[in-house]
């Protein structure tokens, strides 16, 4: 097939439409504005609804609108916007429904820079919103993993009847680079027999699905089950250079690709070092810690945040049975040299595992 040149945010909104998506209403903020500019125009040449909504809040509510009628809906925003969209994240879990949400992130507290960041981690996977809840996080390192991503998230949405997180960040959202495209398919806004869609004179009404009417020993059932299954079926991560490594870095999203020419940079200075990337941040993937080596000598995460925010969920796939570190960048892309030379220093006692925040 034939690749494109595309931007990562146009892969992603363009994977979306070609699965089906035929409603999108969002907000413009950096650095995912790009993906509701394409969708303005992409939307009106499927025959679909593109709404720049008055706010986030508004925009993210008249998605929960959309799924509820049984149509394939997203919207995107940037740390600051997704925040104000957890709301409906919890409303749209209360009814029982499919949604995907894409967030871009950006670095920083309050307003938050404009510049690349991955310190939303805690907030799309310990949950953002009200409730128990576990959504399946998404996390692409690639203009072509942005596209597949989008494509097979609405699947995934309906498959569990809950929202699905698409976590980019604002370098993979900017960066240009060839994929190939899905084909192009088309959902049937009636296929699924909870949207609401009315009921024939003949027949009974239909009941709308909100956490009040459920049945609540059911309902708990319900949740821990799929919260299970997920967690079995869904776990999903690339291996690099791991077979015979003593240091494994663990890294996704932009992080990930510094990650692996770190390992190459370790291997030619005969450290043995190897490399899990998470593309599902949750269900983290536990599995790809369960067969290594049992000489590992230490895992590193890379991160561009300040605290290492998924250096806990490391240390629960490897059970406390290993000392796991954090490079932690900042708001500055990670540096290969820095994390090279940190892989060295473990190695040789020079650094002193701290506690999780």
């Amino acid at each position: 097939m034939k690749s494109v040149l595309m931007k990562g945010n146009e892969a992603l909104a363009e994977g979306a439409v070609r699965a089906g998506c035929r409603f999108y209403a969002g907000y413009p903020i950096t650095p995912q504005s790009e993906i509701l500019e394409y969708m303005a125009w992409r939307q009106d040449e499927v025959n679909g609804t593109f709404i720049q909504g008055e706010s986030e809040i508004a925009s993210a509510c008249m998605v929960f609108g959309a799924v509820a009628s049984g149509a394939r809906a997203m919207t995107s925003s940037s740390s600051v916007g997704f925040t104000l969209k957890q709301e409906a994240i919890s409303y749209i879990l209360g009814a029982d429904l499919p949604a995907v949400f894409v967030t871009v992130v950006r670095f920083g507290n309050g307003g938050s820079t404009i510049t690349v960041g991955q310190d939303a981690y805690w907030q799309s996977v310990k949950g953002g919103a009200h409730g128990d809840y576990r959504l399946i996080v998404l996390a692409p390192n690639s203009v072509q993993e942005s596209a597949d991503m989008a494509y097979i998230s609405f699947a995934l949405a309906e498959k569990y009847r809950q929202p699905v997180i698409i976590q980019s960040d604002a370098a993979i959202g900017q960066m240009v680079e060839g994929c190939v495209l899905p084909d192009m398919t088309e959902h049937d806004i009636n296929k699924y027999e909870w949207s609401a869609k009315g009921s024939s004179i003949d027949k009974k009404y239909k009941n709308i699905r909100d956490t009040l009417n459920f049945d609540m020993p059911k309902y708990v059932t319900d949740q821990t089950d799929k919260a299970r299954r997920i967690m079995v079926e869904e776990q999903q991560w690339e291996n690099y250079s791991v077979s015979d490594a003593e240091v494994i870095f663990v890294a996704y999203g932009i992080s990930s690709r510094i990650a692996r020419e770190t390992v190459n940079l370790c291997r030619n200075n005969h450290i043995k070092a190897g490399l899990i990337r998470p593309k599902t941040l949750w269900p983290f993937p536990r599995k790809a810690f369960q067969n290594l080596r049992n000489d590992v000598k230490a895992f590193i995460t890379i991160e561009m945040n300040i605290m290492g925010q998924m250096r806990e969920d490391v240390l629960h796939a490897v059970r406390y049975q290993s000392p796991v570190y954090t490079y932690a960048s900042n708001v500055e892309i990670p540096d290969s040299n820095t994390a090279a030379q940190m892989a060295d220093d473990v190695l040789n006692g020079k650094i002193r595992e701290e506690e999780v925040y």
